[in-house]
């Protein structure tokens, strides 16, 4: 059976897709820059931000998420360990990011090109891995109402981006 014979599964698949979307934005990873790029030839906010702007992007990202999930003072402690998850991800991005900056320029051939772009994607998904492990913890002690909260916050960010994608 195919997607286009179960319509209800399509939009299952799309909905699981954007909250992928939705966690790898929250989580501040970036998208890499191929290694024969250089930052003026992208527009990337990732590599056009300062560190400081990219911490500060962190904090209003956290803050936000911390007032539209509604964390409750008994929740705090599993929250924080989430905040820490995102700033943590966004300081290794940003390491790598300011290693890739530091190479002295030379001819990047496409395999050390695909090497540099792997590398970023892993580190995406490791983050993402950790971010959901750690908002796993999160939302398992969240009430049902509360849970819907999330699930809306999510669903509602990564419809976001679809549009834009």
């Amino acid at each position: 059976m195919s997607f286009k014979s179960h319509p209800s599964r399509a939009a299952s698949s799309i909905r699981r897709k954007a909250n992928v979307l939705a966690l790898l934005s929250a989580s501040m990873l970036f998208a890499p820059l191929p290694a024969s790029a250089t930052p003026a030839a992208h527009h990337h906010h990732s590599w056009t931000k300062t560190p400081e702007q990219r911490a500060e992007s962190v904090e209003e990202r956290i803050t936000a998420l911390h007032t539209n999930l509604q964390i409750t003072p008994g929740e705090e402690a599993d929250w924080s360990a989430v905040a820490q998850v995102m700033r943590d991800n966004e300081a290794r991005m940003q390491t790598m990011i300011s290693v890739r900056r530091a190479e002295a320029p030379h001819h990047v051939d496409a395999p050390e090109d695909l090497r540099t772009y792997e590398r970023f994607t892993q580190a995406h998904v490791d983050g993402l891995k950790q971010l959901r492990a750690s908002f796993e913890t999160l939302y398992a002690i969240m009430p049902a109402g509360q849970k819907l909260v999330a699930d809306e916050v999510f669903r509602k960010f990564g419809h976001r981006h679809e549009a834009h994608g």
